[in-house]
């Protein structure tokens, strides 16, 4: 969280090149024109809580691949209701499948309509795709950067995987296909920079991550010889945190999934970034927490029932969601 006003954050953005070292074709700020049409995506955005009044930001919570806002319904949710702490969904097409630029468009409305409504700039909460799809829309739509306080990303696919590839051969969702290591998307995603000055950021992930691979820690000797993990942030200062789970609690067992719904430890960093000035912080987190088994908002009573249930939609879009044989070509404002 950083506490530096609307005007303030542009302000340093126009001084800073808009808050970041990657240049942009546009005259304006805006970004270019949104294609979703309007009643899309104002019907793709579910808020709770009072955005103005709250002492708290308002946050949007984004979910990952294959997955809806049903997400967070058993878990962020229920625990920010209890925090009386305003939060959005927003619902992207296809249960995030599609293609991603056409889902950032989504995201771009979500931010735009809820900082307006708030009256200040808002705080991101992603799992996986999720994590990772706001920071396509602060690098091309430059207008939503004062508008976002905080981007935490769960288990965030910022550089892609390995996975995807052997995923694909047979053909994959257009998503699956962009999320590739060595897409054009991801490519276009982090060139240039990664990340801006104005905006913090907290990367929340798991060294035992079987989707977003590899997360694993490089070696001390030869380091080079392993690939890079790819969920950490890769530039930036005092206001990118990248936060392994193993590094506060050592073998920690989050999956992929987890670490964007019930795991306690990936919850404590989120609330964390939330509450405090810049991003998370480990060694705020109280090491109590690795005793623990399931994050604030979770039910136990109910938790096998609702990971189950998403397990089966992950299953079913991943069954039954159209295939493509090639990722999608970018849209004309990244190629």
């Amino acid at each position: 969280m950083r506490t530096v006003s609307r005007m303030a954050a542009l302000t340093v953005a126009v001084a800073l090149g808009l808050g970041g070292s990657m240049a942009t074709a546009w005259a304006s700020d805006e970004g270019p024109e949104l294609q979703v049409p309007e009643q899309d995506l104002a019907q793709s955005l579910s808020c709770h809580g009072d955005l103005a009044g709250s002492p708290h930001a308002p946050v949007l919570l984004i979910p990952g691949t294959t997955l809806d806002p049903q997400e967070f319904s058993w878990n962020y949710a229920r625990a920010f209701d209890a925090q009386h702490r305003p939060f959005c969904t927003v619902n992207l097409p296809g249960h995030g499948m599609g293609d991603i630029p056409t889902a950032a468009e989504y995201v771009v409305n979500a931010i735009r309509t809820m900082s307006e409504d708030a009256g200040r700039p808002i705080d991101v909460v992603g799992h996986s795709q999720g994590g990772m799809i706001t920071r396509w829309a602060l690098k091309f739509w430059p207008g939503t950067r004062p508008d976002v306080d905080d981007v935490i990303g769960l288990a965030p696919s910022n550089h892609g995987t390995l996975v995807a590839d052997p995923v694909c051969l047979p053909g994959c969702a257009p998503a699956i296909a962009q999320q590739a290591a060595d897409s054009q998307f991801v490519a276009a995603l982090n060139d240039g920079g990664e990340t801006y000055d104005a905006v913090d950021y907290t990367v929340a992930y798991t060294e035992l991550d079987e989707v977003v691979f590899p997360n694993l820690p490089q070696p001390p000797v030869l380091p080079d010889a392993a690939p890079p993990p790819s969920s950490p942030l890769r530039d930036g200062g005092d206001n990118v945190a990248n936060v392994s789970l193993q590094s506060i609690c050592p073998a920690h067992p989050a999956d992929h999934i987890t670490t964007g719904t019930s795991d306690p430890v990936a919850y404590a960093l989120v609330i964390d970034a939330l509450d405090h000035d810049g991003p998370a912080d480990p060694s705020r987190i109280d090491r109590a927490v690795c005793g623990q088994l399931l994050a604030p908002g979770v039910d136990p009573l109910t938790f096998p029932t609702d990971f189950a249930q998403l397990g089966v939609t992950v299953a079913d879009q991943l069954a039954t969601y159209p295939r493509v044989t090639a990722e999608p070509e970018l849209p004309d404002y990244a190629s």
